[in-house]
């Protein structure tokens, strides 16, 4: 083509003398990207409505403009609404989950700290394995599968360990449980330790009271209920937090997540002016802002009514069909990811890709501890409708006729 020989004349005729290139410009950025339409039923990320993309697609502004201080600061007042909270220190994390994980964790821990981390799924393993990667102590209290902790287990491992900070998954996505917590606030405090609460899969799907439920640290995800794109993480820290962090003898393993820099970009710590630290997401914050705008609208018990209704609504269509679910305490279910028990008999991967090719329908297997064990599927935000479950169920009832079963 015309292209390649333009490509041949001057790769070997280089100019002066400059050394010819080895690697030629990449023949597949010459086609155009092509992104496919799924249902999003997935544990995350969700399916983005046409009002959020847009939002994204908005101007790129400077990340130190005063517009954009301007829009931090209407995301700061959207999470401190969303996590129920007055905390000063509300901001979002330039990353994913896992950012703002790391975030709370380099921030509250120094080298020898304790740590307890509830493990009922694989967020517990994870937060445990970021606390002992910076040198803490780190203990666990595992949950039995599609199981919770009770208070009493909790606050037996408190007077044991006596950690600086207790780690818990709200929504534990891997294993679809919701876990209580009201009360652990207290035990924390009566301990003299710091309640840190990962609520990615469950914010503004189910109740949760940051200030009130005495919770420290308070972390999501804009992928999930949000329905943002990933890349954005909403993180608030309590004023008992902030002593920690603020009066460590030693500085934050990370530069990029250090609270003394992001309080700052952040504009939370009444500094008269911002230092540059980091070159924010400004498109993903017109995004994470439009997210929680839409929250707002709706109203957060509305949401959380909504969840709530739909998936009593899913739970009922799927025993109806014979389905199980992996967990058997309806209180104790996630309203956002429900976790179905495998079929008997059936390839569980060959059930997730009958239904992405047939109904262009993203459900997931089990993750960490769930492997092999469930289906997992996420109706989150928008998607959080009677409409999608009718969907869901009518994909899973052809999918349960279609694919091989063993007679074993």
């Amino acid at each position: 083509s015309r292209h390649d020989s333009f490509w041949f004349y001057f790769a070997s005729h280089p100019v002066g003398n400059m050394p010819s290139l080895s690697v030629p410009p990449p023949k597949c950025l010459q086609k155009p990207l092509v992104v496919p339409h799924h249902h999003m039923f997935g544990p995350g990320p969700s399916n983005v409505p046409p009002r959020i993309l847009e939002a994204g697609a908005n101007p790129v502004i400077g990340h130190m403009h005063p517009e954009i201080f301007e829009i931090m600061s209407d995301i700061k007042s959207g999470i401190q609404y969303m996590f129920q909270t007055q905390n000063k220190m509300t901001l979002a994390v330039s990353g994913t989950g896992h950012t703002a994980m790391e975030c709370a964790i380099f921030n509250t821990v120094e080298p020898g700290d304790s740590v307890l981390a509830a493990v009922n799924g694989i967020w517990g393993e994870r937060a445990a394995e970021m606390a002992e990667r910076i040198g803490a102590k780190v203990n666990t209290i595992v949950a039995p599968p599609g199981g919770y902790l009770t208070n009493t287990d909790i606050e037996k491992a408190l007077s044991k360990h006596r950690p600086a900070l207790f780690f818990l998954a709200h929504g534990e996505s891997s294993t679809g449980v919701l876990h209580p917590l009201d009360g652990i606030g207290q035990l924390c405090h009566k301990y003299n330790c710091l309640f840190l609460v990962d609520s990615v899969a469950s914010i503004g799907g189910t109740p949760l009271y940051m200030d009130q439920q005495e919770i420290d640290i308070l972390y999501t995800g804009s992928q999930k209920v949000l329905n943002a794109p990933p890349g954005t993480a909403p993180i608030s820290f309590s004023e008992r937090a902030c002593q920690k962090v603020f009066n460590r003898r030693t500085k934050p393993v990370s530069f990029f997540l250090d609270l003394n820099w992001l309080a700052n970009y952040w504009g939370c710590d009444d500094k008269p002016t911002r230092v540059y630290h980091h070159t924010g997401p400004v498109t993903a914050f017109y995004s994470l802002r439009e997210s929680l705008a839409v929250l707002a609208e709706e109203g957060l018990e509305n949401s959380w009514e909504r969840h709530e209704t739909v998936a009593e609504y899913f739970h009922a269509g799927l025993e109806s069909m014979g389905l199980k679910l992996f967990v058997k305490e309806k209180q104790a279910r996630l309203p956002t990811v429900t976790t179905i028990v495998a079929p008997y008999g059936y390839d569980w991967k060959e059930i997730m890709s009958y239904i992405m090719k047939t109904h262009n329908l993203e459900i997931s297997g089990g993750l960490g501890p769930s492997v092999g064990l469930v289906l997992r599927v996420g109706l989150m935000g928008c998607n959080s409708s009677k409409a999608n479950v009718d969907m869901v169920l009518a994909a899973l009832r052809d999918a349960l006729k279609h694919c091989h079963r063993s007679k074993v």
